[in-house]
């Protein structure tokens, strides 16, 4: 239940401003070959700033763009969302979802986007592109309609730890997504949030909750 209710708190928002897609998301569909738009492509397309709507991404943008800005020897696992040419799928954590984060570490509930990158930030890089890493699957482009008939599957993450899939309903979809830490809740796939940069090769689904590569 109580994984549930915390679902409900992180879509408690009218529809029209739920999670949804960043400008220019909409890839092409059909059966042709996948598009090569990449997904920081999609991440920045909305100006990368931040702001008061912390249904979007303006945080993970930042720990990305961060992490690359600090990769000196251009070797980071964290530049494949930069080529679209490789396929792999992401799971991108809301900007709410980085704000109960730091909460959790730090007891502290931190009001504004721009502090709660710092804080992030405050982690260390190599924490926060280990953290990145595990929300990436490369590879494969896991659309909505494959991950619902993908109950029990566990999906190996660029950093390594496995993620574990559990279907709770295929027609919504209801898809939860178990991490490494066993002691908190587990972040639910966006229902509103799916298939973002849908017809490429690198394809996203936004989520409720920062998923933990290690018991924290």
């Amino acid at each position: 239940m109580r994984l549930f209710r915390r679902f409900a708190v992180s879509l408690a928002v009218p529809l029209a401003a739920a999670l949804v897609a960043p400008a220019g998301a909409a890839g092409a569909t059909g059966d042709g070959p996948p598009g090569t738009r990449s997904l920081a492509a999609v991440l920045t397309s909305d100006g990368n700033q931040f702001d008061r709507n912390w249904h979007d991404y303006d945080i993970v943008t930042e720990a990305v763009l961060a992490v690359i800005a600090a990769d000196a020897d251009a070797d980071s696992p964290v530049r494949l969302l930069t080529d679209g040419t490789v396929p792999l799928t992401a799971f991108l954590p809301n900007d709410r979802a980085f704000q109960l984060l730091v909460k959790d570490l730090t007891g502290q509930w931190v009001r504004s986007e721009a502090d709660v990158f710092a804080a992030t930030a405050g982690l260390g890089i190599e924490t926060v592109e280990d953290v990145l890493l595990y929300h990436v699957v490369p590879g494969a482009t896991i659309t909505a309609r494959d991950a619902v008939r993908a109950d029990g599957a566990e999906l190996t993450t660029a950093l390594g730890p496995v993620i574990g899939v559990r279907v709770y309903s295929r027609y919504l979809p209801l898809i939860g997504l178990r991490d490494q830490d066993p002691d908190d809740a587990d972040p639910i796939v966006n229902p509103f949030a799916l298939d973002i940069n849908r017809g490429n090769a690198q394809i996203a689904h936004g989520i409720t909750f920062v998923l933990r590569p290690v018991n924290l």
